[in-house]
């Protein structure tokens, strides 16, 4: 079993989150309110993990984590948190539980309105120590159990990013166990989440060598060595969810250099909370476009990119995630999603000040991001 200390500690194999109880007890926790989704609670999951910390360290469980995590979900977890007298945090289930429980861990020892702390108000250097934080993924797509960020749609209907080095988990449990059996879809779905993050790190203009030399690990073991389409197509492939567990982990470690304007687009869509948009469907079916667009932008990190994908260096990025996309049963496009193009305006203006944009190679207007949108949608 490795333990892995880039960024934070990580527990990685099969059957790690065994070690839950060990964990709380090196944090201190002993009443620890476990942020999760219903949908986990009903398969069982859940009691499977409590079972495994017996009464004295039993949780307290907050089920009501949206497909999106919003700030009124946040507020009533931290209510809860201080009603039942906790003491941590622990995040169980996928991007969306862990970064409710990294807005919980920071509402419960911060004053204010949490869209004081967001990072393009510049609330990240408010940011201080935040409650004692541990992290379970139960979908390989986010990384988000290694990450100092968290997504969260405000109050007042903007998806906001959280940044800072304390709101790293203190603790990553990684077993790939848990996403065994996942549906194949939302494997594909998770998967690309992953794959989006190293690439569009690869792809960052910030100098950090050693986070493209991850991002480019990440993405040898999701496209090149073919684990990503191996797990869509046998759930049940325990080597394949190791090795996009891993994957997804990288990504998070990759994108500490920055993400792109593949995000910034995302984030847009993801806002409206009547389609209910999956983060990673939208990150896999925004990829080309933005590949497309920063095409003459990056040296000659599109060869690095293809060597990594396990394609002729020539080749293009873009047609090659449309395939690889494809082949794994994703959306073609915006539309297929339920966007409609007299969205756009709205969603060009949250996308334009996204902290994301600020990092994508080719600068990105707001004129470019309308012509983004119209082609994502053709």
């Amino acid at each position: 079993m490795a333990t892995l200390t880039y960024l934070t500690q990580t527990i990685f194999d099969h059957g790690a989150s065994q070690q839950l109880g060990r964990v709380l007890e090196l944090h201190g926790i002993k009443r620890p309110l476990l942020c999760t989704d219903r949908g986990l609670v009903e398969l069982g999951m859940v009691t499977e993990l409590a079972d495994t910390l017996g009464n004295e360290r039993a949780p307290v469980i907050f089920d009501g984590t949206p497909e999106n995590p919003t700030q009124a979900a946040v507020e009533e977890a931290a209510a809860m948190y201080r009603e039942e007298g906790c003491d941590g945090v622990v995040a169980f289930g996928g991007g969306s539980s862990m970064d409710l429980a990294k807005a919980v861990a920071l509402a419960v020892t911060h004053e204010g309105d949490l869209l004081e702390y967001t990072a393009g108000l510049g609330g990240s250097a408010k940011i201080g120590p935040v409650a004692p934080l541990v992290a379970i993924p139960t979908t390989a797509g986010t990384g988000s159990e290694v990450s100092s960020g968290a997504v969260i749609i405000m109050d007042n209907g903007e998806k906001l990013i959280l940044a800072s080095r304390h709101l790293t988990p203190r603790t990553a449990v990684c077993d790939p166990s848990l996403t065994l059996g996942l549906p194949p879809r939302l494997t594909a779905a998770t998967g690309m989440d992953a794959m989006t993050h190293c690439i569009e790190a690869l792809l960052s203009p910030q100098v950090n060598p050693p986070a493209e030399a991850v991002a480019c690990d990440g993405i040898e073991r999701g496209i090149r060595e073919g684990h990503l389409l191996r797990a869509v197509r046998d759930g049940s492939d325990e080597d394949a969810r190791w090795h996009m567990m891993m994957a997804a982990t990288e990504g998070a470690m990759a994108f500490s250099k920055g993400l792109g304007a593949v995000h910034s687009m995302s984030h847009a869509c993801g806002a409206d909370q009547t389609l209910r948009l999956h983060h990673g469907t939208l990150n896999a079916v925004l990829l080309p476009t933005i590949l497309d667009f920063n095409r003459d932008h990056v040296g000659d990190k599109y060869a690095r990119l293809n060597a990594a994908m396990g394609c002729d260096a020539d080749a293009d990025p873009a047609a090659v995630i449309r395939e690889f996309n494809a082949a794994l049963g994703l959306p073609g496009g915006l539309a297929e999603m339920g966007v409609q193009p007299d969205a756009v305006p709205g969603l060009v203006e949250h996308a334009a000040k996204d902290v994301c944009t600020f990092s994508n190679p080719r600068p990105c207007s707001a004129g470019d991001f309308e012509r983004l949108f119209e082609i994502a949608l053709s």
